[in-house]
């Protein structure tokens, strides 16, 4: 197999879950191939460097191997080597971090005003200088 449907290829490695999603990011400009912009039906081979910009992060994958059908995520993980930078890829870690937990305030105290929801707000953003006048 010389060439394979990009939309067929990146549902087959496991980076959308469904062939729609795939074919729909593909439809909304959200996939290049070698920097330019590619219909679901664009045949992709190996060496392609694809971008694929998914959930607010852009990924970078180049293709190592074409398959078809999809297949288990070790395999699928053989066919392409991931090319996304690690500040990328970080980028992913502090937006987790900042899903974790809530905030927790003492029973009766009732909502946050303006001002705490303002203090939350700058210790998740990472400033210390909250006010605590």
């Amino acid at each position: 197999m010389e060439k394979v449907r990009v939309d067929k290829w990146l549902w087959a490695v496991r980076i959308f879950k469904s062939r729609t999603l795939a074919s729909d990011a593909v439809k909304n400009n959200k996939v290049k191939v070698n920097d330019e912009l590619v219909k679901s039906s664009f045949q992709i081979q190996h060496g392609d460097t694809i971008a694929v910009k998914k959930d607010g992060f852009n990924l970078t994958y180049k293709v190592l191997d074409l398959i078809e059908m999809r297949v288990g995520a070790p395999i699928a993980q053989a066919c392409y080597e991931n090319l996304t930078p690690e500040a990328e890829l970080k980028k992913f870690d502090t937006w987790y971090v900042a899903q974790v937990g809530k905030e927790l305030r003492d029973k009766g105290t009732g909502r946050p005003t303006k001002r705490d929801r303002r203090d939350i707000e700058r210790v998740k953003e990472g400033d210390a200088t909250a006010n605590d006048e």
